[in-house]
């Protein structure tokens, strides 16, 4: 399952921050979720990254952990070509 995550850091980011955010997404990677990108914004939002994950509890558990870091909003991505199939 494809998932987009918005964040949007709670305080002005320092290095130790950054640096947390680090363990936190090689702490992802080890629990099988894979990062295809992840970009720091101007805008409404600081950061998005995109991922996949298997289900939406195995992400779930790991986007808690970030709650001190960011704010996040997540939404969840169907590829164009699936999502053709289901129209009517």
């Amino acid at each position: 399952m494809i998932f987009i995550t918005f964040g949007k850091w709670r305080k002005k980011p320092t290095k130790e921050m950054v640096a947390q955010a680090t363990k936190l997404f090689e702490q992802m990677v080890k629990e099988g979720i894979k990062i295809h990108g992840q970009y720091w914004l101007l805008g409404r939002y600081d950061v998005v990254t995109i991922l996949d994950a298997k289900d939406e509890k195995t992400l779930m558990k790991a986007g808690l952990r970030w709650g001190d870091l960011f704010s996040t909003e997540t939404l969840l991505a169907l590829p164009r070509e699936e999502a053709i199939k289901l129209v009517e």
